[in-house]
């Protein structure tokens, strides 16, 4: 087993453990998101691996995913073994349609409990978040999960404090995702934790990942909202045209015109189909294109309004109160991390 610290004469940069935890129905996406991040992140200005991860089930071996493609695993007692096992910096429970059975069985929670208090955080990916709070381990403490199972998790687990919305939080040591892609969210803000922001934002460059998204951040998406809703594509092309001249006067009529009806057509054929009007669909859009400038980059306040369309930073405080609740420099204050 690799050592916690990589072996060099010359005090070489500590290099981490993370140990997923599979079983029987794993969702692959769960495990091999952040598993790539884990394994491509680098020190700082060097070729040096920040991690060592593995992959253990109950038993080791063969384990099934939602996939055709198995994983293979290690046995978890593996990382059990006193004194000799391998210091564990991170541990990983990977979600999946498997998660409600896989907490149902006493084993391998005693087993992942033992391994929780071992390491020095404990993540859950998606319905993952079911095995870790069956250790009791999550009671008193903020979990999220798939916003599809955060009703089931909080009956289950009435100890725990969930929360729909987030893509992750993290509360104390523990660390829990929403489904699938934000377990990717999650592991660059543990690399970000452990190596810096650089080094993080340059993992998530050669990830071709658009950005890191912080935690707190919804796990809802507008865009998505309105693809859902639009399932026939009437209005894709015009959302596509708005994406791009978001910083252009734009009106209803403008609108009507790009998709050729009339003003009052247009605008009751919009709010069927998406469920709003078009002028709220595009303050969100707005609203979202500024919240990425807000988190990602240093352009005033001012700049940012201009830029999204809003025409005056006045104009962009009341759009983020109508939508968000809140000021942008809050949300800035909140969910950037400096």
């Amino acid at each position: 087993m690799p050592p916690f610290y990589a072996n060099s004469q010359t005090a070489a940069p500590k290099q981490r453990t993370v140990v997923f935890v599979v079983y029987p129905g794993i969702v692959l996406l769960d495990l091999v998101g952040p598993l790539q991040v884990f394994t491509r992140a680098r020190h700082n200005g060097t070729d040096l691996p920040a991690y060592v991860t593995h992959v253990v089930s109950l038993d080791g071996g063969p384990v099934e995913t939602n996939t055709i493609v198995q994983i293979d695993s290690a046995p978890l007692s593996e990382f059990l073994i006193e004194p000799d096992g391998p210091e564990l910096d991170t541990l990983v429970i990977v979600g999946g349609n498997g998660a409600e059975v896989a907490a149902e069985s006493a084993l391998l929670v005693k087993k992942v409990n033992q391994l929780a208090k071992r390491a020095r955080r404990a993540c859950s990916i998606c319905c993952g978040a079911f095995v870790l709070a069956a250790t009791k381990l999550l009671d008193g403490r903020r979990a999220v999960t798939h916003w599809e199972d955060c009703d089931l998790l909080a009956s289950r687990f009435p100890e725990v404090c969930v929360e729909v919305d987030p893509i992750f939080i993290n509360d104390g040591p523990f660390w829990t995702s929403a489904g699938i892609t934000a377990g990717i969210d999650m592991a660059l803000a543990i690399v970000q934790e452990d190596l810096g922001r650089a080094p993080a934002l340059q993992l998530a460059r050669s990830l071709v990942t658009p950005m890191i998204r912080s935690a707190g951040q919804s796990q809802y998406s507008s865009d998505l909202a309105r693809q859902t809703q639009d399932l026939d594509g009437e209005f894709s092309a015009l959302h596509d045209w708005l994406r791009e001249n978001l910083s252009r006067p734009i009106s209803v009529e403008d609108m009507a015109v790009r998709c050729a009806m009339s003003s009052r057509s247009f605008s009751r054929r919009y709010l069927a189909s998406i469920g709003v009007s078009p002028a709220k669909s595009l303050e969100r859009m707005r609203v979202d294109a500024a919240k990425n400038l807000l988190l990602e980059t240093d352009r005033s306040m001012k700049t940012i309004a201009i830029e999204c369309g809003f025409r005056d930073s006045e104009k962009l405080r009341r759009a983020f109160h109508r939508n968000l609740h809140t000021s942008p420099s809050s949300y800035q204050s909140l969910f950037r991390d400096n």
